[in-house]
Order: C-alpha cells, then sequence, then structure tokens
C-alpha cells in the first residue's frame, strides 16, 4: 500500500516532470524501485497527473475559454470558423483521436508489460535523441496561425507514442512540432493544450481503479494529486519562458544519462524489471 510519504515524493515527481520532456511514468517507476516501493501502477499515474492538468488549465484558462466560447459560437456563426481559437478547438479534438483510440486498444498492454524498466531505459535515450534532433534541424519558423488538419493529426499521433513509459508526452508532442516546422513556444504551448482532454479523460476512467488495486487508496492518490498540481503549476511558468530563449538540449542530455543510468543499475541488479 502507497504511504503517505510514498505519495508526497510521488507528487512531487509527478509535478516536476509531467511537463518537462523527461517523462513522469518513468520517474514514477524509477523512483518507486530505488527506494523499494510497490509500483504505484497506471491508475495511480493518471489520477495523479489530473493535477498536473487543472495546472495547465488555471495557467492557460484565459486561452482555454477563448478557445471553448468562440469554437461553440462558430458552430452558428459561419464568419468565426476561420479564426484561430475556432480552428484551435478543432485541432484539439482531432488531435486527441489517436492516443483515445490506441489507448482503448492497448489499454491492458499498457497497465502491465509496456511498465518494464529494459523498455522505458531505451524509449528515454530513443526519444531524447529525436527531441535533439528535431529541435536542432527544425526550421521552427511556424506558429500556431500557421496549424492545420494535417498537423493536429500528427501531433495526435505523436502524442499517442506517450502511452509507452518512457516516452513522455510532452516530449513526444513537441518533437512533432518541431519536426513539422514549429517554434518552441507554439510547439510547447499547442502540446500543453492538446495533453488536456487526453489526460482528463485517462485520469477519471482510471480513478475506477482505485480502491480496487491492492497497493493504491484514494486518501495518498488524492495528496499526491494536490501537491502534483502546485508543483506543475510553478513548473509550467518556468518552462514557457525558459523555451523562449533556451534549447531542450539539458533535456536531451539527460534522458540520456537517465537511460543508460538504468540500464547499468538494471544489469547490476539495483533495478529489476
Amino acid at each position: 500500500m502507497i504511504s503517505w510519504f510514498e505519495a508526497i515524493v510521488l507528487g512531487v515527481v509527478q509535478g516536476l516532470t509531467e511537463f518537462l520532456p523527461i517523462s513522469s511514468s518513468a520517474h514514477l517507476l524509477i523512483i518507486s524501485q530505488l527506494f523499494g516501493w510497490e509500483d504505484p501502477g497506471a491508475a495511480f499515474t493518471a489520477v495523479s497527473q489530473i493535477g498536473t492538468e487543472a495546472a495547465v488549465i488555471i495557467y492557460f484558462r484565459r486561452d482555454i475559454w477563448r478557445i471553448i466560447t468562440t469554437w461553440v459560437r462558430s458552430l452558428y456563426t459561419p464568419e468565426l470558423r476561420s479564426a484561430l481559437d475556432a480552428r484551435m478547438g478543432w485541432y484539439v479534438i482531432v488531435g486527441t483521436i489517436p492516443i483515445g483510440f490506441f489507448g482503448f486498444v492497448f489499454k491492458d498492454q499498457i497497465e502491465t508489460v509496456a511498465r518494464n524498466l529494459w523498455l522505458v531505459a531505451s524509449t528515454l535515450i530513443i526519444f531524447g535523441i529525436l527531441l535533439g534532433l528535431a529541435d536542432r534541424l527544425g526550421r521552427k519558423v511556424k506558429t500556431l496561425e500557421n496549424l492545420r488538419f494535417g498537423d493536429g493529426i500528427l501531433y495526435g499521433l505523436g502524442q499517442a507514442l506517450a502511452l509507452i513509459p518512457g516516452v513522455s508526452r510532452s516530449g513526444a508532442t513537441i518533437t512533432t512540432g518541431l519536426t513539422l516546422g514549429y517554434n518552441r513556444e507554439a510547439a510547447t504551448r499547442y502540446a500543453f493544450l492538446l495533453a488536456i482532454p487526453a489526460v482528463l479523460a485517462s485520469g477519471f476512467f482510471e480513478a475506477l481503479d482505485i480502491g480496487s488495486e491492492a497497493n493504491v487508496s484514494w486518501g495518498p492518490t488524492i495528496l499526491a494529486t494536490v501537491i502534483a498540481f502546485v508543483v506543475g503549476y510553478l513548473v509550467i511558468a518556468w518552462l514557457i519562458r525558459y523555451i523562449s530563449t533556451n534549447s531542450y538540449l539539458p533535456f536531451v542530455v539527460y534522458r540520456i544519462c537517465l537511460g543508460l543510468l538504468v540500464f547499468v543499475l538494471l544489469f547490476a541488479g539495483v533495478l529489476t524489471t
């Protein structure tokens, strides 16, 4: 059973790593193993992510309200349909379809065989390298005004890769955006907005399993979710400022080093699959 102390630590880790392109699910798995704790499981991870997504909603509340109201009005006001906010509503909907589909089809594998540290170490390194290449070689000239349905679908497919622990939801979508030629701020902002419906739906769906899993109960899960919200909000504010003038190279290096460290610890028997 996850203790209150474990919930505090995991909540802080969730808040710190959810928005950085370094994979929160990987960190939750690795830290749990290092401290000899039980795997918190997919349900705990999904529900605690509600806290971080609440931080996104609060931080981008004006953008979200503007997008929702303009999108709704555009349904009966044709002249609004070309407005960016109206289009953004459709792009978020379209971009959410892939992760919803693959999450439903591969739910059992995501909750069992995919939670493997050999796989996590591999994805940390591989997708770290891909992020580095996209950040270095991407043209970074497009803004959100350039977003179209095709790009929205590709963003969604990138986000769907984050169903694999170690990939990173923000990392996969940001990498996709940079590859498509979007600048860092546009890629990051859309990645955050695109994650909202997927994470909230997953969190509330997985909440049905809280209490039924032997090692997870509601009290510690709620505590971790609240902590993840507070820490996550601070991380969003910092990251948005950081990427306006800096590259993703530090995160690339961190991912590769962490992946290599996990491999070493697995070979040494300190960590197990």
